[in-house]
């Protein structure tokens, strides 16, 4: 048992440990420079939308800024039973278009697909209700660029977005990337790219700060390891080939980790082809503001989690040693990051009972380490964030300290105690999508153009 105890809890140190180092900018590769004169690839945006009246105006203010000259937007009204469909008409005055679809991929039945009379690069495909993975592959049926963004429909691109995608997939070996993605809440107006805190309540901060950790740190490591295994759904890029040569997405209830994982398993007898992350494309994304809609997003994370690890097991376990995603999937994610939880927290619990399993001195050691290691892992994403041009006002100082602390005294609580319940209720119940409500606040985007 005190073996067993050991190497879960240096594991639980080591991947952070080493993430913390890899992610830093000395150890960047220089990548080739491409010239300045390269062309605009066709880039089609995908936004899957169910009953999301809250946030759309929101999401179509941001797409008709669009000026990236070869490009597409397509929201695909996956059902919708609110008005969804009629702010959109409203918006975009929509007409009939006939737009071609192959049906290569499976999807529910389209009614209808509309043109935008006055932005005529929006569509609007009207289809009926199938799911998230469903609307997504629809959209790629419609989407007549090379390459196909899905976002969101909470999120909105920076300015420069589309610019870095297109330089990213200027190298043709490239089949799947993600962006960065910060959270809407924290969207600063000036500076441009600034983050504030001032509108954000604590638990928006604690996230805030975890999603810093996630992209900065954790899937710039990741990247450089060749090992992202997790695509966000909020911001995903693909070559069209690609997402029709895997058969499109799953109808899971972690379509963006399955949908990553299958390219990877594409990609892996394919030498040069690659997946991977584009630090100067960047992205807003709305996030919970409750307790209660936080942990049904943890809790529906975990399940994806847990949902894919079973799907891709086969691919998983045979190349283990052989693919970095599989090694860090099953070791970082699976061992570190589902098993070590429990192991880790029924211990703590019997023996602040029992006191059978360790001393007192042990305990003050583990939460000393954890604080440390905590603070610290927070301080370096932030740092990471303003080395990457985004960075908090003057006047968050006390704040982030705030949000530091709690997070590494509540808020990592919360995220444990959703991968504990939502691995066991992976078995129980693996449909249920538990969407977050929206806060239906119109945020502004800024004058500049989007892209």
């Amino acid at each position: 048992m005190d073996y067993l105890l050991l190497i879960f809890f240096i594991m639980s140190i080591t991947f952070p440990v080493i993430h913390s180092i890899n992610c830093l900018p000395f150890f960047q590769k220089k990548s080739n420079k491409l010239s300045k004169s390269y062309a605009k690839k066709g880039i089609s945006i995908l936004v899957p939308c169910y009953n999301e009246q809250g946030i759309i105006e929101t999401s179509v203010s941001s797409m008709k800024q669009l000026t990236y000259s070869n490009s597409e937007v397509i929201y695909i009204n996956d059902g919708s039973s609110d008005r969804t469909l009629i702010i959109l008409n409203q918006l975009l005055k929509l007409n009939p278009f006939n737009k071609p679809a192959k049906r290569e991929l499976p999807y529910e039945k389209v009614k209808m697909v509309y043109q935008s009379e006055i932005y005529p690069h929006i569509f609007v495909v009207d289809k009926l209700n199938g799911g998230k993975a469903d609307a997504l592959n629809a959209g790629i049926e419609y989407a007549d660029k090379p390459l196909v963004i899905t976002l969101d429909a909470d999120t909105i691109l920076n300015d420069n977005a589309l610019t870095a995608v297109n330089k990213a997939f200027q190298d043709e070996n490239v089949v799947a990337a993600g962006g960065m993605v910060h959270v809407l809440q924290t969207k600063a107006a000036k500076p441009l790219y600034g983050l504030s805190l001032s509108k954000a309540n604590l638990l928006v901060q604690a996230q805030t700060l975890d999603f810093l950790k996630a992209f900065y740190v954790n899937k710039v490591s990741l990247a450089r390891f060749h090992a992202l295994a997790v695509i966000s759904g909020a911001f995903g890029i693909f070559t069209k080939k690609s997402l029709l040569d895997v058969g499109g997405y799953r109808s899971t209830i972690g379509e963006d980790i399955d949908i990553t994982l299958k390219m990877h398993k594409y990609i892996s007898k394919k030498k040069k082809r690659k997946v991977m992350l584009i630090p100067d494309a960047v992205c807003y994304t709305e996030l919970p503001e409750t307790i209660k809609d936080l942990f049904k997003q943890r809790v529906r994370w975990q399940k994806a989690f847990v949902d894919c690890l079973l799907y891709f097991a086969p691919f998983l376990l045979k190349s283990l040693f052989k693919k970095p995603v599989s090694f860090f999937y099953l070791f970082e994610g699976f061992l570190s990051g589902t098993l070590a939880v429990y192991f880790m927290t029924a211990v703590l619990l019997f023996d602040i009972v029992t006191g059978e399993f360790f001393s007192i001195s042990f305990l003050i050691i583990y939460t000393l380490c954890v604080f440390i290691l905590g603070y610290t892992y927070d301080v370096l994403a932030v740092e990471m964030s303003d080395h990457y041009g985004y960075s908090f006002q003057d006047e968050d100082s006390y704040k982030l300290l705030h949000a530091i602390f709690f997070d590494i005294f509540i808020y990592r609580f919360i995220t444990i105690t959703a991968v504990i319940y939502g691995t066991i209720a992976y078995f129980f119940n693996n449909k249920n999508w538990n969407k977050v409500a929206r806060t239906g606040r119109n945020y502004q985007t800024e004058p500049e153009s989007a892209a």
